[in-house]
């Protein structure tokens, strides 16, 4: 996948593309200049990276840069050529392949996955300790998501009147790594049919319910806490005594990642001589209570949130929600250095303590972004209900029309071809649904561009980075270019009036 520009000009209706410099980024800049020191100091202290994180580091540190490799993208009437390079493609902390990622999987789940019926974001939040259980054993994870979901989709189908023999739902989970402040904090957003699907003779029929109650909130979050601590009881891995319970973990002394881990969920710094002291915050807002609403269950550590849904005809609304929660986990906009060299962080909502900011000494930031990236093959977007592969449900009530195919749904889908349903997005479509960049038609002539070359021999590189420099010099700049937003007013600003 080439890399995704998102620094761009207006020309006519469309913008024109111009080639991310993810070099004049200061996220960029400061991985580039400590991430040498910080793996350093972790091999000096006996520990090392796993394998995996280093290559997330060093991936990152060639994404986007052409001296790594690039595609040439020629206009077909006036030969007009653009160089665009690789990206990283990794899931960690690159906020350039987070943005595609986030365009692709939002158009995927709207266009082929979610039906036009209403649905409902779900957010489940889990006390500090369960956090570091998950991000550590991804599979008890995966386990205590099934809980989850088993006890939404039975409190639907029942206030529906019916029993899963009758009817059914379906949800899509998106797991969720990190927090507002650079934390690592896993939880879930589960995006769920707000209603079921009743069995008939002539076909499945759908069924809105009607949103949850304070009341049925909190008696679902004291559900899910109960059976999520049976389920770890059985497992060995929860221990209760006389007067509390405690997590019994096997300590893994051997992974570094392990403490990077636990400091990032507790807010506390993990490298340097203050490590284990809470991260530097700044108050610039007077503490406030937080606001009652009847779509919250909040006790023991345990959040569950269900306040936002979007109706059957708000596709639109629908995909906004779905690029939010599949956002990047780092956002170059809020990203900023103190006058004494120190990273701020800026919170996008301030907490109730008044707190807007977070303050990193450069190598505890590295550590942060070290922290969010997740063990290789963890699948971080699960299918539930009607929406699982293996559902005899999901050829008919999805808009894709694919899983197990009844009679029905085959006839109806004959003038769709198998290349037609299985296509997926490229990624110049990507750009022109997101960003509103056209980097498939020419901005200069209007003719139509095409890829004539991937080059990726080192020599041919130089040679031809070497000429284009000839002919025009890059400029040095020091400071660094404005971030750029999808154009859709107020994507992530105005998501609670959604």
């Amino acid at each position: 996948m080439a890399q995704v520009g998102k620094d761009a000009h207006r020309a006519g209706g469309t913008v024109r593309y111009v080639r991310h410099r993810p070099e004049s980024t200061l996220l960029y800049q400061l991985v580039e200049e400590y991430y040498p020191a910080f793996a350093a100091q972790m091999a000096a202290q006996g520990t090392l990276l796993p394998e995996y994180a280093q290559r997330e580091f060093e991936d990152y540190l060639k994404c986007g840069r052409l001296e790594h490799g690039f595609m040439r993208v020629q206009c077909e009437s006036c030969h007009t050529e653009h160089l665009v390079a690789f990206s990283c493609k990794r899931r960690g902390f690159c906020p350039s392949c987070g943005a595609r990622r986030m365009a692709e999987s939002a158009a995927l789940l709207v266009d082929e996955v979610l039906p036009k019926a209403p649905i409902r974001q779900w957010v489940l939040s889990f006390p500090f300790q369960l956090r570091f259980l998950f991000a550590s054993s991804p599979q008890i994870m995966g386990k205590v998501l099934g809980i989850v979901y088993r006890v939404l989709a039975t409190h639907l189908i029942h206030k529906a009147g019916y029993t899963h023999k009758t009817a059914n739902t379906g949800s899509v989970t998106l797991i969720q790594r990190f927090g507002g402040a650079l934390n690592l904090n896993v939880h879930f957003h589960m995006l769920l049919l707000d209603g079921v699907y009743v069995d008939g003779s002539s076909g499945s029929r759908f069924r809105w319910v009607k949103a949850p109650t304070s009341t049925e909130l909190t008696q679902l979050r004291h559900t899910i806490a109960h059976r999520v601590s049976r389920f770890l009881e059985r497992q060995g891995l929860l221990i209760r005594d006389d007067e509390a319970a405690y997590l019994s973990m096997d300590a893994d002394d051997d992974d570094p990642m392990q403490s990077l881990i636990g400091h990032s969920i507790t807010y506390r710094i993990a490298t340097g001589p203050r490590q284990g002291r809470k991260v530097l915050t700044l108050q610039t807002l007077p503490a406030i209570e937080e606001p009652f609403t009847t779509r919250v269950g909040n006790v023991a550590g345990f959040s569950l949130h269900a306040g936002v849904a979007a109706k059957a005809n708000e596709r639109d609304k629908l995909e906004r929600l779905c690029r939010y929660i599949t956002r990047p986990a780092v956002s170059e906009k809020r990203l900023s250095l103190t006058e004494h060299g120190q990273v701020r962080y800026s919170l996008k909502t301030p907490w109730r303590d008044g707190t807007t900011q977070v303050i990193f000494e450069p190598l505890d930031f590295i550590a942060r972004l070290a922290a969010l990236i997740p063990k290789p093959r963890v699948n971080l977007t699960r299918f539930h209900g009607v929406f699982s592969p293996n559902s005899k449900h999901r050829a008919e009530v999805t808009p894709a029309k694919r899983g197990k195919r009844s009679v029905k749904v085959a006839e109806d889908e004959t003038e769709r071809t198998p290349i037609q349903r299985h296509a997926a997005m490229t990624w110049a479509q990507r750009l022109k649904r997101v960003f509103n960049i056209d980097i498939e038609t020419c901005s200069n002539c209007g003719g139509a561009m095409k890829v004539i070359a991937c080059i990726e021999d080192p020599v041919v590189i130089k040679k031809i980075l070497a000429h284009l420099d000839s002919i025009a010099p890059a400029t040095a700049t020091t400071a660094l270019p404005e971030s750029r937003a999808p154009p859709q007013v107020g994507l992530f600003d105005t998501f609670c009036a959604i």
